[in-house]
């Protein structure tokens, strides 16, 4: 079992930055691709990014790519999310999510609780 649990959300304004922080217990994640997804209301939960577990391929969605930076410290057991150039239509509560030696679009094996992200106008 591998625990996530999320931290560092908050509100900011457009524009502004935010760094996001996924730390994992339980079992060391240097064998998963790591990612996170982000759901709004009343809307599904979207993809948003993934790092492979030795940080040689990164996907981000098109809505976010250039702004967001994924980045991971296997030794740490971390991972990181930097949003930068926040929009409003990025409010959403962020959840950290690990996929065991599977890309994490096929399927996620653990989440985490979820942070929320508030961006205002």
């Amino acid at each position: 079992q591998v625990q996530l649990v999320e931290s560092g959300g908050g509100l900011v304004q457009a524009g502004g930055s935010l760094r996001l922080s996924c730390a994992a217990s339980g079992r060391t994640i240097n064998a998963y691709t790591m990612g996170w997804f982000r759901q709004a209301p009343g809307k599904e939960r979207e993809f948003v990014g993934s790092l492979s577990w030795s940080s040689a391929r990164t996907s981000y969605a098109d809505s976010v790519k250039g702004r967001f930076t994924i980045s991971r410290d296997n030794a740490k057991n971390t991972v990181d999310l930097q949003m930068n150039s926040l929009k409003p239509e990025d409010s959403a509560i962020y959840y950290c999510a690990a996929a065991h030696l599977k890309s994490i679009r096929v399927g996620v094996d653990y989440w985490g609780q979820g942070t929320q992200v508030t961006v205002s106008s």
